[in-house]
C-alpha cells in the first residue's frame, strides 16, 4: 500500500494566516496532537502541542511561530512502512504527504494507521492464534503454510518479531480456524516451539503432553 491511498480528507490543514485558537480547537476536534501548515499548496511544516503551549495570546497568527518539528512527510509514492516509520521516530498524531512537486495532497493519521494494521492482522475475522519461536535459518513460511492447511485451514496473516544478539525469532500465525489443536499437535510433531495459542478450548491446553504421551506410547 502506497502512502497516497491511506489520506484523510476529513481534516484540513491550517494556515499561516490562522489564529492559535483555530489549531487548538482544530486539534481538540479531531483528537490530534499535530497539524500541517500549508500555504496555497506548499507545505510549511507541521505544527505540535508543544509549539503552542508557551503562547498566552489565542489570537496568535500560526505564522508566528517557531515550529519544534523539522518539516517531517512522505510523498505520495512512498511504502506505507516509510509512513510507519515516521509516526514512530517522532511520535506523531498525522503525517503531511505530499506529492512529486512537494505540494500538500493531505495528511495519514495514527487511527488510520490503526485501521491499517487492523486489515492487515485480520483482527476483525474469527479464528486462533498461534507463537512460534524458531531459529532464524529455519524461518519457511511454505512449511508452516502446509502444516496449517493439513488441517484444512488457512494462515489469514503473519509476523516475525527479532530479537537483539540473538538468532531465534518469533513468528506469530493467525489462522482461519479457532480449534487448533490439530495443527498445534502438528506443529509439535515436527519439533516446532510452540512459544502461545489463543483463541483454542481450554481442553487443548495440554497438546504438547498428549502428544508426549502418545510419542511414549508408540515407542513401547
Amino acid at each position: 500500500m502506497l502512502a497516497v491511498e491511506m489520506i484523510a480528507d476529513a481534516i484540513p490543514p491550517v494556515h499561516t494566516s490562522d489564529t492559535i485558537q483555530k489549531a487548538v480547537d482544530r486539534m481538540v476536534e479531531f483528537r490530534i496532537r499535530h497539524l500541517p501548515i500549508v500555504n496555497e499548496e506548499q507545505f510549511l511544516g507541521l505544527l505540535s502541542e508543544n509549539d503552542i503551549a508557551a503562547e498566552t495570546d489565542p489570537e496568535t497568527p500560526v505564522g508566528a511561530l517557531a515550529l519544534s518539528l523539522v518539516n517531517p512527510y512522505v510523498l505520495e509514492d512512498q511504502h506505507i512502512y516509510d509512513v510507519i516509520r515516521l509516526f514512530y521516530e517522532r511520535q506523531l498524531t498525522v503525517v503531511p504527504v505530499l506529492d512529486a512537486a512537494k505540494n500538500y495532497s493531505g495528511l495519514i493519521t495514527i487511527n488510520a494507521l490503526t485501521e491499517y494494521f487492523a486489515g492487515l492482522t485480520s483482527v476483525s475475522q474469527p479464528g486462533g492464534i498461534i507463537v512460534l519461536e524458531i531459529n532464524n535459518k529455519n524461518n519457511s513460511l511454505a512449511h508452516m503454510a502446509q502444516i496449517v492447511e493439513s488441517d484444512n485451514a488457512q494462515i489469514l496473516s503473519s509476523y516475525v518479531r527479532t530479537f537483539p544478539d540473538s538468532t531465534r525469532m518469533e513468528v506469530t500465525l493467525k489462522v482461519n480456524k479457532q480449534d487448533i489443536s490439530a495443527i498445534i499437535a502438528t506443529f509439535l510433531r515436527y519439533e516446532y516451539d510452540v512459544k502461545a495459542t489463543f483463541n483454542h478450548s481450554d481442553d487443548n491446553d495440554n497438546s504438547r503432553d498428549r502428544y508426549n504421551s502418545l510419542m511414549n506410547y508408540l515407542n513401547l
